[in-house]
């Protein structure tokens, strides 16, 4: 593993243990020609995924980005960074377990938007602003006028 400090190739382990619940492994490693510490972690791919862009265009799939996306929804809100994990790794295990190789950007915003739903309704709101193009107040006050259970009638 290259030193993202100095760029030496030749890394040392320092320490392994099982992270995110036992689906990925984190490493510890030393950087003998710098000094640098830094963490990696390794997970299995079942399968390399591309992304179908609304626009028609084809990505690979990116982990880191999903991760990001998600993360920025979940800002400063009550909930445990592992869990976030959690939920990340669960999306990811249900897109490469779907059977396809092509995945639609749609599929994947839909599948976390349930995630989130599930776990914080301010970072589904926030996840489903930027998902959904929300372009005014407006759209906010539709968007969680649908999540919010009609008022029982007043006599």
């Amino acid at each position: 593993m290259r030193c993202p400090f100095c760029g030496n190739v030749d890394t040392q382990v320092k320490d392994s243990r099982p992270a995110e619940d036992h689906v990925s492994i984190r490493r510890r490693r030393f950087c003998p020609a710098c000094g640098g510490r830094f963490t990696t972690y390794e997970r299995v791919q079942l399968r390399d995924l591309v992304v179908i862009k609304t626009n028609g265009k084809r990505e690979d799939f990116d982990r880191d980005k999903l991760e990001r996306s998600i993360r920025i929804s979940m800002q400063k809100r009550p909930v445990d960074p592992e869990r976030i994990d959690q939920m990340i790794s669960g999306i990811v295990r249900r897109l490469e377990s779907m059977g396809e190789t092509d995945i639609a950007s749609k599929k994947i915003g839909e599948i976390v938007m349930e995630a989130l739903a599930r776990i914080d309704t301010v970072a589904y709101v926030r996840f489903a602003s930027v998902y959904k193009n929300f372009q005014a107040a407006d759209d906010f006050e539709d968007f969680v006028h649908e999540l919010r259970p009609p008022a029982p009638p007043e006599t």
